[in-house]
């Protein structure tokens, strides 16, 4: 089991696949980093040496922000938002689509399950 920025990725899988794993890297920044270091596209992660994996390490830790010091900055970018009171800060305080999609239907999801309300049926 290689362990790379804090997680376990799967061991059976390809190397390109497997990066998915951490929190911060999609399919082109793992197709990037496998390109950087160069590995081929069909090994797979229990088949690469220790120096490959290290190569991949010292890639991520250089080059992208991942798991908590990503999770970190998102959630500050949104507090950010919450505190000058803009209309998306405003959204997200009220837990409410933020994007501009419909919310007189739809948005369960967001709003949670319906409520009934009182008085209502006619």
């Amino acid at each position: 089991m290689a362990r790379i920025a804090g997680v376990n990725i799967p061991t059976g899988k390809r190397v390109v696949i497997a990066l998915q794993y951490i929190h911060g890297i999609g399919a082109k920044f793992a197709q990037e980093i496998v390109e950087k270091n160069n590995i081929p596209a069909e090994r797979r992660v229990h088949e690469l040496t220790d120096a490959e994996v290290m190569g991949i390490r010292e890639t991520i830790d250089r080059d992208y922000q991942v798991e908590g010091d990503l999770r970190r900055e998102v959630s500050m970018n949104i507090k950010r938002l919450m505190d000058l009171g803009c209309y998306r800060g405003l959204r997200h305080r009220r837990n409410l689509p933020v994007r501009g999609q419909r919310t007189h239907t739809n948005a369960r999801t967001r709003k949670g399950p319906a409520k009934a309300i009182a008085g209502k049926k006619k």
